[in-house]
């Protein structure tokens, strides 16, 4: 990570900024949840954290849309497959414990953006916190959700949970961290251009 030392502005904070932020974010998950275990993952905890960064000011209608983006992604998905939304396999009566688990991911990426004022080593340690606290929660909401209330689990228990838990989690940190850090390396660039692009202005000021 860099240094900031030029009045730059760090994160996208105009209206056309956040919409193009959106959309990105948008597209990103429309195109990689059509199916969880695709050769590209599914980017949708990503997107959460990510939209939590970036659009902190926009919380109470974004969130909102990624959210239900979410639901009609899956919603097609299952209908493609001549399904009933309710009879397949990853959709359980605890689906809708996917609110609280997303909310906790935005809710992490808001945290990170809190106060934030450019790249530096000092915030990769509370990143990477961060990262990995929104999606323990985010997992022990979706997961749990789906383990106690599915009708494929015939004896739940809680060391079959715990099992089940810890089997996800990693997998579900790396795929989330992926894309994170990508975000992170393109808001990277973005800092060191307008930093850049400052200094040549101050030269020739």
């Amino acid at each position: 990570m860099g240094f900031v030392h030029f009045p730059v502005r760090v994160l996208m904070t105009t209206s056309p900024q956040r919409a193009f932020v959106l959309t990105c974010l948008v597209l990103l998950m429309a195109a990689t949840r059509v199916n969880h275990f695709a050769a590209i993952p599914d980017a949708s905890w990503a997107v959460f954290f990510i939209g939590g960064f970036y659009l902190r000011s926009w919380t109470r209608w974004a969130f909102p849309l990624l959210m239900a983006l979410a639901v009609l992604v899956d919603w097609i998905v299952i209908g493609n497959l001549g399904l009933d939304f309710w009879q397949h396999y990853c959709v359980s009566p605890g689906y809708w414990m996917l609110l609280p688990a997303y909310f906790a991911m935005w809710a992490g990426g808001m945290a990170l953006g809190h106060g934030y004022r450019g790249a530096q080593w000092s915030t990769l340690p509370r990143a990477i916190v961060l990262v990995v606290a929104a999606v323990a929660v985010c997992h022990l909401f979706a997961q749990g959700g789906f383990y106690w209330t599915t009708r494929n689990v015939a004896d739940p228990t809680v060391g079959g949970w715990l099992k089940n838990y810890a089997d996800w989690f990693v997998p579900y940190l790396g795929t989330t961290a992926l894309y994170v850090g990508l975000a992170a390396a393109l808001q990277l660039a973005v800092e060191q251009v307008g930093k850049l692009r400052q200094a040549q202005r101050d030269v020739r000021g």
